[in-house]
């Protein structure tokens, strides 16, 4: 099993490298942004595997996994995120990803679904689905696009506009535009009350 692991953030990027390596007997390539994924795919592609992380450098949302996918002959990409809506989790599948990886699942569930996943198998966590069939469902999420609602979700968590805006590869005033449009379609005076609304909505 040959993966290439593309993340940002060291501790996550060794933690599941080394779990990979020592209990799936992986061969396990890294990179720590979009174009170190490219330079490797092409120089040691293609991979059985390819993990991207959702929010790294370059990814410019799901634009980075169409070029990996592009790019990994035919092969597997999938996307991890320590963040993202479900919404994004159906976009990412519905453009091809082979499966959608919350950073928050347990070691021995992540060996599973990559052993799945490059087999050639499409692995999607069910509490997700499930969480995207309520978001669905909801009056506020039917009105606000999949972008609106990834910057949403980083009201609700008190992250700062350069925060959402390094997550999720923006520049700081598109995320500036954004916030002045969910607060008018959410009806609210400003971010605070804007993310007041969602989780009082059980959007979050």
């Amino acid at each position: 099993m040959r993966i290439l692991l593309a993340d940002d953030h060291d501790m996550v990027r060794e933690t599941i490298s080394a779990y990979l390596k020592s209990e799936g007997g992986a061969e396990v390539l890294l990179a720590t942004d979009l174009p170190g994924a490219m330079e490797l795919i092409s120089a040691e592609g293609p991979f059985d595997l390819v993990l991207l992380d959702y929010q790294m450098p370059g990814m410019t949302g799901l634009d980075g996994l169409t070029e990996a996918l592009a790019a990994n002959g035919g092969k597997g990409v999938a996307i991890l995120s320590g963040s993202a809506p479900a919404n994004t989790a159906r976009a990412a599948l519905d453009a091809g990803a082979i499966g959608f990886i919350p950073k928050t699942m347990g070691a021995q569930s992540l060996l599973n679904a990559v052993r799945f996943m490059s087999a050639g198998e499409i692995y999607a966590p069910v509490e997700l689905m499930r969480a995207e069939e309520s978001a669905n469902t909801h009056p506020l999420a039917e009105r606000l696009s999949p972008r609106e609602l990834e910057v949403l979700n980083g009201l609700c968590r008190g992250l700062s506009n350069k925060e959402i805006a390094r997550e999720l590869d923006l520049q700081e005033v598109t995320i500036k535009l954004h916030v002045r449009t969910l607060c008018r379609k959410l009806d609210a005076k400003n971010r605070t009350q804007a993310a007041l609304t969602a989780k009082e909505a059980g959007l979050f």
